[in-house]
């Protein structure tokens, strides 16, 4: 796990215990052996506290009685500025009992203290726990001890032997591991040995006494699909009417949840409108009848999670369900909220891990919520950010392949898969047409292969190039159409396969209803690309294309100008 960003780490270890509360669900059944018995640990700092990724994350902890969680906080009164008076002073005891945690306060200098803590909270199943344990930073440098110096700077070689010095440590070796250390180590590694061998005994006997549980078990963590599913997806997700990629998705999904049970994910509190509810998967939540009482243990076994208004602490999250191996795990929200996802989705391209983040809402098509939630320079913003795939889907098959994309293990790094709320026609294809081309980034259309010029398109503006084609045919002009649902897959490409699909990069019209100024890197300058490098407005869907330009007519006009 990469951390870095302040609270990530505390967001991702709740994910952590949220997958091994569900795989627990589904895996330790019976009175027997239980594979699935063990503790998520994580250290924490004053940072990680001040930052409101962690209070989301503690909150979501808390509330679903995840007792499986064992925090460790270095509560040194230091931060990088100064003390931390400076900027933090609440009661952080009070903060994460009201949050529903069990709480402890010890000396974190004294390792018997740390041992009990460690013990009693384990013995606490209903809730997380967090273990603050008062320590000094730059514990024993005469010049550094308890100053935010030791923070982030280092000691220094003179320092180093004042500290050995002031801690009665021998000057040399430079490293010294003591002897009552290495005996110490040799006994637990003895020890804990002897445990795993009786532990592998353990699951050896329970995969012969349930093979198909077991069959089951290692399909969670091998992530087995079917051959040839995401044809399976492509049959499962059609329709010859105008539909919402949205409503295509929650097709997919629902496809996909049945021959992958390990798929499971939620949204931030907006999976009606994201469409992202897995039917008949049940949910993870706390019972209606006593709201104190965190969920049961079967609840766990749902596929539906409800993340809550935390979109911040959600894409961390999920990385963490990730990271804990045995899920494809996906959050959904608005575009115009992956603004708050930033350091997760980030965190999850540079670890190479498959977080599938799904957006809904993605321009200013969304309506009458008007610019503080349409989209204008998310797309290309997110596209910046390397070893991250996004989809921008128009029509049935190209969301199924997202999908399958996003599972299939095409590609180390997240998936992004930016959906319509509003209706799209469908595009007519070719009987010759190959489904897996989406997962060339870009390719031409079948019934639109030849032409003058090439009209470029991503999404909900596909159909619109289709359309505005057509109006341009009947005036004598023939015109190329390229859908690029994904321009990191066509990225990788290589040139001779985007020259064939780009043609002259001056007779090119780029259209998607973003920021046209990334489109320069795949047209000349003297091309045209019809953008949007403005914000939005609030009004019908159809009236804001009219007035932005983006209709048939008006996309047709500004090509007839500029082509003459």
């Amino acid at each position: 796990m990469t951390t870095g960003p302040l609270g990530q780490g505390f967001a991702n270890a709740v994910g952590m215990g949220l997958a091994a509360k569900m795989m627990a669900a589904r895996f330790n059944i019976g009175d027997g052996f239980k594979p699935v018995n063990s503790y998520i640990y994580c250290i924490c700092s004053d940072g990680d506290l001040e930052e409101g990724i962690s209070q989301e994350s503690a909150s979501f902890a808390g509330h679903l009685g995840l007792g499986n969680l064992i925090y460790l906080y270095d509560d040194n009164d230091v931060s990088l500025d100064g003390p931390t008076r400076y900027s933090f002073s609440e009661d952080v005891k009070k903060r994460f009992e009201a949050v529903g945690w069990h709480v402890q306060k010890i000396d974190g200098h004294d390792r018997n203290a740390v041992r009990k803590a460690i013990r009693k909270a384990q013995k606490v199943t209903d809730q997380p726990s967090m273990i603050m344990a008062k320590t000094v930073i730059g514990f024993g440098s005469p010049r550094f001890h308890g100053t935010s110096r030791a923070h982030g700077e280092p000691l220094g070689a003179d320092e180093v032997k004042a500290t050995k010095a002031a801690l009665g440590w021998p000057e040399e070796p430079t490293f010294l591991v003591p002897e009552e250390v290495r005996e110490e180590f040799a006994r637990k590694t003895k020890k804990l040995a002897r445990e795993h061998k009786k532990w592998d005994k353990a699951m050896a006997e329970w995969r012969r006494a349930d093979p198909q549980l077991a069959e089951d078990y290692d399909r969670y963590w091998n992530h087995t699909l079917p051959d040839g599913y995401e044809t399976q997806l492509v049959e499962a997700v059609k329709t010859d009417k105008p539909t919402a990629t949205r409503d295509l998705s929650a097709q997919a999904i629902q496809k996909l949840a049945t021959i992958a049970p390990f798929l499971v994910g939620g949204a931030a509190d907006l999976s009606t409108s994201t469409k992202t509810t897995i039917k008949d998967g049940g949910s993870i939540e706390r019972p209606q009848d006593d709201p104190k009482d965190p969920p049961p243990f079967d609840f766990f076994r749902g596929r539906n999670i409800h993340f809550g208004v935390r979109e911040h602490s959600m894409g961390a999250e999920v990385n963490g369900m990730t990271l804990y191996g045995s899920f494809f795990a996906y959050g959904s929200t608005f575009l115009i909220f992956s603004d708050y996802m930033r350091p997760a989705i980030r965190l999850s391209a540079l670890m190479g891990i498959p977080s599938i983040f799904v957006y809904t809402h993605d321009s200013v098509f969304l309506g009458e919520d008007g610019p503080t939630h349409q989209s204008v320079e998310q797309l290309f913003a997110l596209r910046l950010i390397p070893n991250m795939t996004l989809f921008r889907p128009s029509d049935s098959a190209e969301v199924a392949m997202a999908w399958a994309w996003a599972v299939g293990g095409k590609h180390k790094g997240p998936t992004l898969i930016v959906l319509t709320r509003q209706k799209l026609d469908p595009i007519t294809r070719g009987g010759g047409f190959d489904p897996h081309e989406v997962w060339r980034g870009a390719y031409v259309l079948d019934n639109y292969r030849d032409g003058d010029i090439t009209l470029m398109a991503t999404g909900s503006e596909v159909p619109l190039a289709v359309k505005t084609a057509d109006l341009l045919k009947n005036e004598g002009k023939r015109a190329r159409v390229v859908s690029a649902p994904s321009l990191d897959v066509f990225d990788r490409q290589d040139v001779d396969y985007q020259n064939r699909v780009l043609g002259d990069r001056s007779r090119i019209v780029a259209i998607e209803a973003g920021r046209s100024s990334g489109w320069y890197k795949y047209v000349n300058h003297d091309a045209l690309v019809i953008g949007i490098d403005r914000f939005g407005a609030s009004a019908p869907y159809e009236q804001i294309a009219e007035h932005l330009g983006f209709t048939p007519q008006k996309v047709a006009q500004r090509i007839r100008e500029w082509m003459r």
